[in-house]
């Protein structure tokens, strides 16, 4: 039996559009559905998006993932991506392709984008703001443009940045990103800069404590202002940054599934 076919979506204004891939599968009906947004440099095909393709057919949830532009299957370049345009994408995804309540799972930067996705919506659009029912989010990378990369960043590779328009950024997981100054300056615009916000729904955390990228101590400090005693923060000792052995996907779907069964009982 064949799975979903990738499918395309145009996204953003007439001078800035954007083909974007996605795949969606139905669930049954009056089930909350999961949107998976992932990780900077990953894709709708990565091994917790394909495990979470599984999960929600077997419990009956539809589910929707897609590629960021300069992402997989959709269109562009990785280096003229910026948070911004990531973030309009997911929420026309959002808003254009689901229906219903929906679990949004963000992985890394996916996490970052879900937190201002959220805000975006509570502040902008309180019907849409009413389906998103809950986060579930991995080593969420909130500010990571300032907090965990112009921050972090080594003084020559500023100067480079500067000087050039970019600086290369190694990688564990193959070749170095190219990190631009037009995306660490557009990132400026979509920061949470640890203003209070109080999310209205339930924000379920799995963070490894081996994470080189996405240190705990940076999302222990997400929970100081996040406000309304919403965050369930879950600890992985042995866990890294990618979270995807069978053990840390367990403990992925019991979080996913406490926010359905809360769903479904109010």
């Amino acid at each position: 039996m064949s799975g979903p076919q990738v499918q395309f979506l145009d996204v953003g204004s007439e001078t800035a559009t954007r083909r974007i891939a996605y795949l969606t599968q139905a669930g049954h009906p009056g089930e909350p559905g999961i949107l998976w947004l992932a990780g900077l440099k990953s894709d709708m095909v990565s091994t917790k998006a394909e495990a979470l393709s599984h999960f929600a057919a077997d419990r009956g949830l539809s589910y929707t993932r897609f590629d960021y532009s300069g992402h997989g299957q959709s269109e562009g370049m990785f280096e003229n991506g910026t948070i911004g345009d990531w973030l309009e994408e997911a929420l026309a995804v959002f808003s254009g392709l689901t229906t219903g309540g929906q679990i949004v799972v963000g992985s890394s930067t996916g996490g970052h984008i879900a937190l201002l996705m959220l805000r975006h919506l509570v502040t902008k659009d309180a019907r849409e703001a009413a389906r998103l029912r809950g986060l579930v989010l991995i080593a969420p990378a909130w500010d990571l443009t300032e907090e965990l990369m112009w921050k972090a960043f080594p003084e020559t590779a500023r100067q480079e940045m500067m000087e050039q328009g970019y600086t290369l950024r190694p990688s564990d997981y193959g070749e170095p990103y190219r990190i631009t100054k037009r995306f660490i300056e557009e990132g400026r615009a979509h920061l949470l800069a640890r203003k209070p916000f109080n999310p209205g729904r339930p924000i379920s955390i799995l963070q490894g404590l081996q994470d080189k990228d996405v240190p705990a101590a940076h999302t222990r400090e997400l929970t100081t202002f996040i406000e309304g005693d919403w965050i369930k923060l879950v600890e992985v000792p042995d866990g890294e940054h990618r979270l995807s052995r069978p053990q840390d996907l367990d403990r992925l779907y019991a979080l996913i599934i406490e926010q359905i069964d809360r769903v479904k009982q109010e």
